[in-house]
């Protein structure tokens, strides 16, 4: 009963409005005066969940994404990937797909990848005369795939939480994240396809397209060098990830001051500060929410959800669609961060006890969030996505439902119900997992 007003709580707060770490703290609480735990637990829960070092590459990674961002080096990424598909038909919506690809692989945040793509195809968009509503949308659609593939700061959550590897999580989810890509690419076409009015580049010559071609890879090749780095150092086992965030942002630093000359030491330094006020904030929410989950472990509600969703049905494919919409629920009404540190405890003992591979769970779990971050009613990334292109929400509703049933439903599906698109990788790298 007392678990249970505490999750209303919770979901009542949210839904008002109230910050995330607040409305985890009204739960806690509750519970503090209903259960009568002692506020030692609380500290104890915060200080040796929080004291992690695999925590560090979090406000590493969200730096490095601030610097990319700021140092233009997603702006020498964007005019690359939109030279071999120019001409096709609303190709700024799949640059736009395949960009927030590659800068997902270099910043490992959604909402980095959003404000940076967003900010740079916007005003091409709009002079392109495309349909505004639908670039935002798409744009909004492809910013979650920094949450999907590596370095996705919700799998290192995700991993640190469950007690598993964090480069297995991350080799986990790279076919499942290319597989959402490709879809999403599909996705875009398809929407701006038949739009009327729509300016098409014009024609290049052969000789000037290779021109362009090795003037533009050539210019890349710092930007291009820096997920090879980053990703090729983690999955040639000569960098932890934390040592990878660190070396990443170490990498960004003199490309984005010297090679792109887009960042200065002032925009560096305000970059540093952004970096402390968001790290600031994500360790008071992590402390919260883990303490809160570490309560409803402790009272099994895990257990307790196992034996309702067994009660409904005990075949694992029924149990896995619940697990789904479970998590898109939590997803709708929650940040990222949040949603994987509340689902993790509680459903991962669910899918193990149903034959699930936890790393297999780390592809599902990361598409759901990312899924979750897109669908109304709070849907973080429709908001920050209309800000950045100066587009009404309402503008973007029809077109972001359509690529969520149209393309995140279908991905999710095979995601979910394919389980060698996960594991094959980190068997093919790791012999076992």
């Amino acid at each position: 009963m007392e678990i249970g007003i505490s999750l209303l709580v919770l979901v009542v707060a949210l839904i008002i409005g109230i910050p995330v770490p607040f409305c985890f703290a009204l739960s806690i609480i509750w519970l503090h005066f209903t259960l009568g735990i002692s506020p030692r637990f609380f500290h104890l829960t915060a200080y040796s969940q929080l004291s992690s070092v695999v925590l560090l590459a979090i406000p590493l990674f969200i730096m490095s994404g601030g610097i990319i961002t700021r140092g233009k080096i997603g702006d020498v990424l964007v005019k690359w990937v939109s030279l071999f598909i120019g001409r096709v038909r609303g190709a700024l919506g799949i640059v736009a797909v395949l960009a927030s690809t590659g800068f997902s692989s270099m910043a490992g945040s959604g909402a980095a990848t959003i404000s940076c793509i967003g900010s740079i195809l916007g005003p091409n968009m709009e002079k392109g005369k495309y349909n505004m509503g639908k670039c935002a949308a798409i744009v909004c659609c492809a910013g979650p795939l920094g949450l999907v593939l590596p370095p996705s700061g919700i799998q290192i959550l995700y991993a640190w939480q469950g007690g598993l590897s964090v480069l297995t999580c991350f080799l986990a989810i790279v076919i499942p994240g290319l597989i959402l890509s490709a879809i999403l690419c599909t996705g875009a076409y398809f929407l701006l396809r038949n739009e009327e009015g729509v300016i098409m580049p014009d024609p290049v010559p052969r000789n000037e397209f290779l021109g362009q071609l090795g003037k533009r890879s050539i210019h890349a090749v710092p930007a291009l060098m820096l997920p090879v780095i980053l990703l090729g150092g983690i999955y040639g086992g000569f960098m932890t990830p934390t040592e990878a965030a660190g070396v990443s942002v170490l990498y960004a630093i003199p490309i984005g001051l010297f090679v792109y000359k887009g960042l200065t030491f002032k925009e560096l330094w305000k970059t540093f500060i952004s970096t402390a006020t968001t790290t600031g904030t994500l360790m008071v929410m992590i402390g919260m929410v883990m303490i809160f989950a570490t309560i409803l472990v402790r009272e099994n509600l895990h257990m307790t959800l196992l034996d309702l969703l067994m009660g409904i049905s005990e075949n694992p494919t029924i149990i896995m669609l619940m697990v789904n919409l479970t998590m898109i629920l939590i997803g709708a009404i929650m940040d990222d961060a949040s949603a994987t540190l509340l689902c993790t405890p509680i459903l991962l003992p669910i899918v193990r006890h149903i034959g699930v591979n936890p790393y297999h769970f780390a592809a599902i779990l990361g598409t759901n969030i990312a899924m979750g971050n897109v669908t109304p009613p709070t849907a973080p990334f429709i908001f920050l996505a209309a800000k950045i292109l100066n587009v009404n929400v309402g503008d973007m509703l029809k077109p972001v439902m359509q690529i969520l049933i149209f393309c995140y439903g279908p991905a999710l599906i095979i995601i979910t119900f394919i389980p060698e698109l996960s594991l094959w990788l980190p068997r093919l790298v790791l012999g076992s997992v």
